[in-house]
């Protein structure tokens, strides 16, 4: 079915309050977009949502749907409706799963690691392969922050060990783990769908007896060989004494979700604990990584 775009030019403060004129208006979907490239961070459970000072809102409909009443009641509420600034787009009917799954093709990873769609053949049947279904969670490999995480798992020798993938998304980190050698992997993450994606996933690499899914409210105490927290910059912060917590002495931890200009900051936190190695950046994404002392 063909849609039609509105996009409403708002700043932070306005922005919730469009988002709520759009949906009144019948929006099927609204959508936040950052209209200057200025990063905004995750906000943590129960903190406030932040707006760029530059916004664009986006209310998806479908095309049939009258779009100049829909302009003549956001000029009637706007506080000023000659400075109202917004464009209408058509979008081309498409699949947009078929689209999608079309663009998610096998990738390497380091020496040994492929991920790849579980609806396609694996490249190298005799390497480590993870036959992933992201569903509606973050992670297929794509993004630099997962795939230096990846580079990182093939570089170590997991046989044996004990891993927590904090904020597991997909599972992609977790499986890779797995598939790797790890003995158990503990999964936690703040949206119950990542858990369920990570749990079908397991099931589809036939890992799930070795992986324990948590929310962040029941996740348990215990020390791991290998901590891995592909999150944000944010909550790395926030949660730094959380995370360094399941890291046992001589463990090896990764962090990354962070932009060149964060870094520093979070490499002297984390310096508190261990020793840490020189950056790794990917396309203006770092991965930070260490050893507990």
């Amino acid at each position: 079915m063909p849609w039609i775009q509105l996009r409403l030019q708002a700043d932070e403060d306005s922005a919730e309050k469009q988002s709520d004129w759009l949906s009144a208006c019948g929006a099927q979907a609204v959508t936040f977009f950052d209209n200057k490239d200025t990063p905004i961070y995750e906000p943590l459970p129960g903190d406030e949502q932040v707006y760029w000072a530059d916004t664009i809102v986006m209310g998806l409909y479908d095309a049939a749907h009258d779009m100049d009443k829909v302009l003549t009641y956001l000029q009637s509420i706007h506080p000023d409706k000659n400075a109202m600034r917004y464009k209408i787009e058509q979008l081309e009917d498409k699949d947009w799963e078929r689209e999608w799954m079309d663009n998610f093709h096998p990738m390497k990873f380091g020496q040994r690691l492929w991920i790849c769609p579980s609806w396609l053949e694996v490249p190298e049947p005799d390497a480590v392969n993870v036959m992933l279904d992201p569903g509606l969670a973050f992670g297929t490999g794509t993004h630099p922050t997962t795939a230096l995480c990846l580079t990182w798992l093939d570089s170590l020798d997991l046989t044996g060990k004990t891993v927590v993938d904090f904020g597991c998304g997909s599972g992609i980190l977790s499986l890779a783990a797995l598939k790797l050698g790890a003995k158990a992997v503990i999964g936690i993450d703040i949206d119950p769908q990542a858990l369920q994606a990570s749990k079908a996933n397991a099931e589809r690499n036939g890992v799930s007896d070795r992986l324990s899914l948590y929310l962040p409210k029941d996740q348990p105490n215990l020390k791991a060989d290998v901590v891995v927290a592909n999150i944000l910059a944010g909550p790395l912060r926030e949660l730094a004494p959380t995370i360094i917590e399941f890291v046992t002495e001589g463990g090896n931890l990764a962090l990354s979700g962070i932009l060149e200009e964060q870094a520093e900051s979070l490499q002297q936190i984390y310096g508190q604990w261990c020793a840490m190695d020189p950056m790794t950046v990917q396309d203006e994404w770092v991965r930070l990584d260490g050893i507990k002392r």
